[in-house]
């Protein structure tokens, strides 16, 4: 029984290393917005948690992703780094930069929000955890 509330956790713990994982590349994009020739990097955060977690093929990828033989591994997050991949531009930059300020926002946006989502989900499991330890 002890495992299953630790797979829980662990499951969210993970998803919430990765969700900040992925906002440091995503600012790390804007950050280089005008810095000529810099390739917009991401990685596909059902297939990193799916990594992370053991569970397995996290299906198919929805955001234009292309691999490339020179990418490099992401640093920092143990022993599951994310697959770091370039982003696909949507148009072509003259000075060879693939950063779309707008689709980095919204890219940030989003995974901010479902940071605090995961953050406050498991924030309630703890309290649930608190609450039947305490017999309350």
């Amino acid at each position: 029984m002890l495992d299953r509330l630790t797979q829980t956790l662990d499951f969210n713990t993970q998803a919430l290393l990765l969700r900040s994982e992925r906002s440091r590349v995503l600012a790390g994009n804007m950050a280089n917005a005008d810095t000529p020739h810099f390739q917009a990097r991401d990685f596909d955060f059902r297939q990193a948690l799916a990594s992370a977690t053991g569970s397995g093929s996290a299906g198919l990828q929805t955001k234009p992703f292309r691999t490339h033989t020179g990418h490099l591994a992401a640093q920092g997050i143990g022993p599951h780094s994310p697959k770091m991949l370039y982003r696909t531009p949507m148009q072509n930059a003259l000075d060879a930069n693939t950063v779309d300020l707008d689709v980095e926002r919204a890219n940030y946006a989003e995974n901010s929000l479902r940071y605090e989502a995961s953050l406050r989900f498991l924030n309630g499991q703890i309290r649930s955890l608190l609450t039947s330890i305490n017999g309350q």
